[in-house]
């Protein structure tokens, strides 16, 4: 007997979920590579036990990073990170860091950590962020603000303070200026429709600074990207996920793009590294989006075409 729709539906989301399971543990089947080998490297927004902060330090020590800064203002996770980072990578050296990723002291303090630790500092991911999820009649002036604030500024802070520290060398580890800064935006700054009006003005913002001081730095050997997620399951999504959930239309979600499901964390974390590796090198004032091709078309409609 033929499937219904419904039930096809049904076994292309329960084949779905192993896909995204098998995607969340990549990192316990795949060799290490040393992609990062010798690299000292910076991540805000690493408080979420889902997010992408969390999926990036884990693929960055599993890339053999030499030392890694690991910082949230909310530090009640990153205790579990480093005990987890550590536990898997003995090679790698984890410091964690309560910070404020918009505040200039706390960035600079930081990087300055970085360097008076090791010498140099190769990799900044800028990733602190929030949104309010409010449609602009309930947007107030201080809700844009902040933000913007938190968005915005800490990428700018990044951009700035984590240049100059790579410009520097070391005699051993860095024999000339290098260094590559990512910076979290979404495709909500890229096109409209996707996301909030404070969430999305403050990612098109990030996707202009990135362009913008990649060029500024013309010649430095200093790299500057933005890398732009789709739909992701991460802490800041999750209310969306879980009332999707309740409704029993969790099968539904992500399915407007191409690959007809939402990301993970993850899948967000392999592209901040390749940006960060070497593998990159040429690769400058790009906002990557990683949304399963939801930038690049129209919206599917399942069953349109096939």
């Amino acid at each position: 007997m033929a499937q219904t729709k419904e039930e096809q539906l049904k076994k292309a989301y329960a084949a779905t979920l192993q896909r995204l399971d098998r995607i969340r543990n990549h990192l316990d089947t795949r060799p290490r590579s040393g992609r990062l080998a010798g690299k000292v490297a910076i991540i805000t927004g690493c408080g979420s036990l889902t997010g992408i902060g969390r999926a990036t330090a884990l693929q960055f020590a599993h890339e053999g990073v030499k030392h890694l800064y690991v910082c949230d203002i909310d530090d009640e996770n990153l205790p579990s990170l480093k005990e987890t980072i550590t536990k898997r990578y003995p090679d790698v050296q984890c410091t964690a860091i309560a910070s404020d990723a918009a505040d200039e002291a706390s960035v600079t303090s930081i990087i300055d950590a970085a360097i008076a630790d090791n010498g140099h500092l190769d990799i900044f991911f800028a990733n602190a962020a929030r949104a309010t999820g409010a449609p602009i009649s309930a947007t107030d002036v201080d809700d844009l603000e902040t933000t913007h604030h938190i968005n915005v500024t800490s990428c700018f802070l990044a951009c700035k303070h984590a240049s100059a520290a790579m410009l520097k060398t070391h005699p051993t580890h860095k024999p000339e200026p290098s260094g590559s800064i990512i910076m979290t935006a979404s495709v909500a700054g890229l096109r409209s429709g996707a996301g909030s009006v404070d969430y999305s003005a403050s990612k098109a913002a990030v996707v202009s600074l990135a362009q913008t001081t990649a060029w500024q730095l013309q010649r430095t050997n200093v790299r500057v990207n933005a890398v732009c997620p789709g739909l992701i399951e991460t802490g800041m999504t999750l209310p969306t996920f879980e009332m999707a959930r309740e409704r029993g239309t969790a099968g539904k979600i992500g399915q407007l793009n191409p690959t007809a499901r939402y990301g993970v964390a993850a899948e967000i974390a392999n592209a901040v590294t390749f940006l960060a590796s070497d593998e990159a090198t040429y690769v400058n004032g790009v906002a990557l989006p990683v949304d399963g091709g939801l930038q690049a078309s129209l919206p599917v409609m399942p069953g349109k075409f096939h």
